[in-house]
């Protein structure tokens, strides 16, 4: 019986200790001396937000998939128990062994948000190891990261052995493959990291180095370990039907973020939207077979208990058997008390008449996401919403009984005018008059329009990556504007109005765009305290300004400027698929307020045709 690694004294103390101690349903046990790998798979936040993370639930149900392989669970302990950790130095543990990160071989962590980065050297400082992987030694775990934000590994390019780019089911199973050979040769670390590093998809950052120009630019960035490619190839899954998917997930013993079955119905968006890296980096769209979802669906509630399925996508309207699929659902699932949850939809007829049936109307709201307020603007970002389907859809929501609706915008976008943010305003009250133009008799009460706002922020990977940002001062002042513009419009006591922390934009701006020089920026952040930064009630945002002024390291280098057309970008060493030369001129198409079709009305040669399969190769008849 295995024995747990915080005695009850402890565990009374905590807030949460159900977060700590493991043993819940479908978790995979196996005996340490059968196995040859063991990977600790950690999502660098706590426990509710990381266990509702699809993509820790697919790898680790496949890596248990393997005789050889044993992956455990760890999560960013809270603050509570991090102090408790230090102050009577216990190492952090795996939740299924309850033993230490610091025995295992693999420590491997998503890279989901940039405000967790100070979280992961949290991970590596309480399990014990190095922060820096010239410091590693022999015995410790290899440090390996993935997920979105891998796609700019760079920042945190000094505190891992290895990263991931793509899709995890690809080539992870050679990796494994590849260690436990080198382990049978004796081969040292530096030998094994040789041997990944020939292997496509995988980057190891000490094999690289850059050189910069006098203005702080990239001038280089080349390998100088001959095992080390010059480029780095995104993995792509080319069919999903081909990959395994956890039938039987994790049950957590507290309410998660998100307590529900998650059923990936498809990868990718066909939309273009110039804004959105997950819509550059996941392509192409492929799509799930239906008959294989059905399946999937019965078999995970019936493995999880859980109440609700939901399904998966960047934009699920957009799966073409959707209509098919939900209709399964509702009938299979009919009097059996489970709810199904349609989120990422483009609200429609169908779309409506779905929620119509599964949802509780009185109670419930619909979120419409403009982004922008004005046409222009969403030509701009090539958001393909005009404000006529904008209105219809509340129209048709309203008609059906729905009261409450939001709305979501984002401020500070390339060329965005005055007019433009005032246009937030008056978008949500066209919304609300759409509400009052139905017979009175007909209405149930007011209606109530919450607006909210968060702010642009330029990611890799997408048309916007040249794009400069704005200062937090700025950003607040066109809050202050869209605010005021609320505050005039008719039907203002049915309108609400929010809008996030510009200070967190301007430094996730940082994160996101920046090169190795940034690395410095959050360790001293770490260090001065900085810790859980997603978090509103725990961001210390003097630790960050702190941490610029001390590594010298100016953050509106990385923020306010426009980049040049032949800038050398931190991650260009990294092939997505999708070509430079299509993201520079999906920025002038931008600039020129020029709307590019989605992918399904027409191919616009961004490169991801290469993978092979998708919605680059679907029958347009």
């Amino acid at each position: 019986m295995r024995k747990l690694a915080l005695n009850d004294e402890i565990l009374l103390k905590i807030e949460k200790p159900a977060r700590y101690i493991g043993g819940e349903v479908n978790s995979v046990m196996k005996d340490p001396a059968q196995v040859d790998i063991r990977f600790a798979m950690c999502f660098p936040d706590v426990y509710e937000i990381g266990m509702s993370h699809l993509g820790i639930q697919i790898l680790y149900d496949m890596f248990n998939r393997r005789e050889d392989v044993w992956c455990e669970r760890v999560y960013s302990p809270w603050v509570d128990l991090d102090k408790i950790l230090r102050e009577k130095k216990i190492p952090l543990f795996a939740l299924e062994s309850q033993e230490p990160i610091q025995e295992f071989d693999f420590l491997g962590i998503t890279l989901q948000y940039e405000m967790c980065y100070t979280n992961i050297l949290q991970i590596l400082e309480l399990s014990q190891i190095p922060l820096h992987t010239r410091e590693r030694g022999e015995e410790d775990p290899l440090v390996i990261g993935g997920g979105p934000c891998a796609y700019n590994p760079e920042p945190l390019a000094e505190f891992f052995d290895l990263f991931y780019i793509g899709e995890g089911e690809t080539v992870y199973d050679t990796l494994f493959d590849v260690y436990k050979q080198c382990k049978k040769e004796g081969k040292s670390r530096l030998a094994f990291l040789e041997c990944a590093a020939g292997i496509e998809g995988i980057y190891v950052p000490q094999f690289y180095r850059p050189s910069y120009q006098e203005d702080k630019t990239l001038a280089s960035f080349c390998p100088v370990n001959s095992h080390a490619p010059f480029t780095v190839k995104k993995q792509v899954v080319t069919h999903l039907e081909e990959t395994t998917y956890p039938l039987s997930p994790v049950v957590p013993y507290i309410k998660a973020t998100q307590d529900r079955v998650v059923l990936e119905i498809q990868r990718g968006c066909i939309r273009g939207c110039r804004f959105c890296q997950a819509g550059m980096i996941y392509r192409p769209t492929r799509e799930r077979d239906v008959e294989t979802l059905k399946k999937y669906a019965k078999a995970m509630l019936l493995h999880t208990g859980h109440e609700e399925i939901s399904l998966s996508s960047l934009s699920s309207s957009d799966y073409s058997k959707l209509q098919e699929l939900v209709t399964f659902l509702m009938e299979e699932f009919q009097g059996k008390g489970v709810n199904i949850s349609l989120p990422s939809l483009r609200i429609d007829a169908f779309s409506l008449d779905v929620m119509q049936k599964i949802q509780d109307i009185r109670k419930s709201s619909l979120t419409f996401a403009p982004e922008a307020g004005s046409q222009r603007m969403r030509n701009v970002i090539n958001k393909g919403l005009t404000e006529d389907e904008i209105l219809d859809g509340a129209g048709q929501a309203f008609t059906g009984g729905w009261t409450k609706v939001k709305l979501y915008f984002m401020l500070g976008l390339p060329t965005e005018t005055e007019e433009d943010m005032r246009e937030i305003a008056a978008l949500s009250d066209r919304v609300a008059r759409r509400y009052y133009e139905i017979p009175k008799e007909q209405r149930r009460g007011k209606c109530q329009i919450t607006a909210s706002s968060s702010f642009f922020v330029p990611k890799p990977f997408t048309p916007f990556q040249w794009a400069p940002m704005c200062t937090a001062e700025e950003y607040m002042r066109r809050a202050s504007i869209v605010k005021q513009a609320f505050s005039e419009q008719l039907n203002r006591k049915s309108l609400k109005y929010h809008w996030h922390d510009a200070q967190v934009t301007v430094l996730e701006g940082v994160l996101a765009r920046g090169d190795r020089k940034v690395g410095n920026v959050i360790e001293k952040a770490y260090r001065l305290g900085a810790l859980f930064d997603s978090w509103t009630e725990t961001f210390r945002g003097e630790c960050w300004m702190q941490a610029f002024a001390d590594t010298g390291v100016d953050p509106e280098f990385y923020t306010l400027r426009e980049r040049g057309e032949d800038e050398l970008f931190p991650w260009d060493f990294i092939d997505i698929g999708v070509q430079k030369e299509f993201l520079r001129k999906e920025w002038n198409r931008a600039l020129a307020e020029t709307v590019t079709p989605n992918c399904r009305i027409q191919c616009c040669g961004c490169g991801a045709a290469r993978y092979g399969g998708g919605v680059c190769y679907e029958d347009k008849n």
